[in-house]
């Protein structure tokens, strides 16, 4: 797409790595997700936009061209996911055909990552309410 040369893109799969691990040595929780979605369901998305006025708003050139780029992408995503899978800051890949599911298993496992105390609060007692005065609310 000529958004880098081919050195630039061969120096970031060498850098990015390194960058991260100096991230995570300087404390940094690096946690990376890749959403990954079928091309069955991706076509079906962008379908979805065209047909819907009120969606057209979402599609771009980029997401048109993709679609002829789809195997190019996906090669280039493998690649990236190999140089830059690695122990300090691993890639979790979220199956993501179902938008909604995808979400909450990804807060659930970003959740999962973290110690926290819970700070849902207790049982509240509704107490009773005052009796009727008359008082009547104008519309």
């Amino acid at each position: 797409m000529g958004f880098c040369t081919d050195d630039e893109y061969e120096e970031f799969l060498r850098a990015c790595p390194r960058f991260e691990a100096l991230l995570v040595r300087s404390g940094i929780t690096l946690i990376k997700y890749w959403f990954s979605v079928s091309a069955e369901e991706q076509e079906r998305r962008l379908v979805s936009r065209i047909q819907n006025t009120t969606k057209r708003w979402k599609i771009s050139p980029m997401d048109l061209e993709s679609r002829n780029r789809w195997v190019e992408y996906s090669k280039a995503k493998d690649t990236m996911l190999e140089y830059t899978d690695h122990k300090l800051a691993p890639w979790y890949v979220v199956p993501s055909d179902d938008k909604k599911k995808a979400r909450l298993n990804c807060i659930r496992h970003l959740l999962s990552q973290f110690d926290y105390r819970d700070l849902v609060p207790g049982p509240i007692d509704l107490p009773p309410r005052p009796p009727d005065t008359g008082y009547v609310r104008p519309p």
